[in-house]
């Protein structure tokens, strides 16, 4: 499965400001930033991710998945940590 093809799935399915994927062969990292995930548990927001791409994982297409979500602010206050290290 193509980065672009899961880039686009969660793109379709989900409001994100933005969405990096990386990875290779069936191993992927997502990070999604967007407002949807304002006041959402961990647990729902990795649901939120997980649930458009069930039919890719059920097909073995991704067979590891590390997600990191966040909201805009907090997006923009990691970028800057990660800036300043």
């Amino acid at each position: 499965m193509e980065i672009s093809e899961i880039k686009q799935i969660l793109e379709n399915a989900l409001e994100l400001d933005e969405i990096i994927v990386k990875g290779d062969g069936s191993h992927y990292e997502v990070i999604a930033v967007g407002a949807i995930f304002e006041g959402m548990s961990r647990v729902k927001k990795q649901q939120a991710i997980y649930a458009p791409l069930m039919a890719n994982i059920a097909a073995n297409d991704i067979h590891a998945l590390s997600i990191k979500t966040f909201t805009p602010e907090e997006w923009a206050r990691d970028k800057k940590l990660m800036s300043l290290s």
